[in-house]
């Protein structure tokens, strides 16, 4: 562990975790998330960076030099917060390491949009992506938390319908909005940032009160997956949703998917957002980023 690991854990049990616990609008976390993306993504120097509007807005990061394929990226957030700004220092630095473009949607939120929402906004996304003259085997899905839960739940509509991405990577992905993993009550005290007694009032401001949360849409752990995308899943050991992570790897490989599974022995729930100031944030992305290149290459050889 390194030393601003340590440093970090201390502060997400001291400080985020208890103002999670008596947080009551959607709106100051959000507040929190951008201060997060302002304060460390860093400078954009090698990069170029720009906003399409449309429903979603898009924003596209890509290297100066060009890009080799196309990360679609979904942020997380409990559907109820987060922006492509707030997660600012993952996006550059995977940029940086896959060499590819990512387009990450600023999708529609709870409580003012309740899901499936954000899964329309994703399907959206990918729609104008194909129409702009980009191949499925050119896109990787992409995203942490409930965003990987929505790269997941998009890899299974669209393979419902014969189309397959190059590739799926989902950071410490959210799957089951039921809560039914062991991990919600093993790693309750564990966890250093997520207070899984919230879990009830996170739902409650991103869904309807007559939501089905076993609905594929909003927990891919129940969808049915055609021929899935080799998919690369990393989760914290300490995590409370260490088992949303697990249990989706054996629905991918019960489907007939590669899985690869990558996990960080005492790292906080989506520790990748903290980009290139954090080693294992750093070691994560890195990771990640070979495995998309990888996918990326022989997708277009096939």
């Amino acid at each position: 562990m390194s030393v601003r690991l340590a440093i970090l854990n201390v502060g997400c049990r001291v400080f985020a975790k208890t103002r999670l616990r008596y947080v009551k609008k959607p709106g100051n976390q959000r507040k929190d998330f951008e201060l997060v993306g302002r304060l460390l993504g860093g400078r954009g120097r090698g990069l170029s960076e720009w906003e399409e509007p449309g429903e979603p807005p898009i924003s596209i990061t890509e290297p100066e030099t060009g890009a080799s394929g196309t990360v679609l990226y979904f942020h997380g957030g409990g559907y109820i917060a987060g922006s492509p700004l707030s997660h600012r220092a993952l996006i550059r630095a995977l940029v940086r390491r896959s060499g590819c473009r990512v387009v990450a949607p600023d999708y529609r939120l709870g409580p003012e949009h309740p899901l499936p929402a954000a899964q329309e906004d994703a399907r959206a996304v990918w729609e104008r992506s194909i129409a702009s003259g980009t191949y499925p085997e050119e896109i990787v899905l992409a995203g942490d938390s409930a965003g990987g839960g929505m790269a997941l739940s998009l890899m299974a509509e669209l393979g419902g319908e014969g189309v397959r991405p190059a590739a799926c990577v989902a950071f410490c992905p959210w799957t089951d909005l039921t809560g039914s993993g062991a991990s919600m009550v093993e790693n309750k005290r564990r966890d250093p940032l997520l207070p899984a007694e919230r879990l009830p009032d996170l739902i409650g401001f991103a869904t309807t009160p007559d939501a089905d949360l076993s609905d594929p849409r909003m927990s891919p752990l129940f969808a049915q997956f055609n021929n899935p995308a080799p998919t690369l899943i990393q989760h914290s050991l300490t995590e409370i949703v260490r088992d949303d992570a697990l249990r989706m790897a054996e629905v991918l490989r019960r489907a007939g998917g590669d899985v690869t599974i990558q996990d960080w022995p005492s790292t906080p729930h989506t520790w990748q957002i903290f980009g290139e100031v954090l080693p294992e944030a750093r070691d994560a992305i890195e990771k990640a980023a070979t495995f998309i290149k990888a996918n990326l290459g022989l997708a277009c050889r096939n």
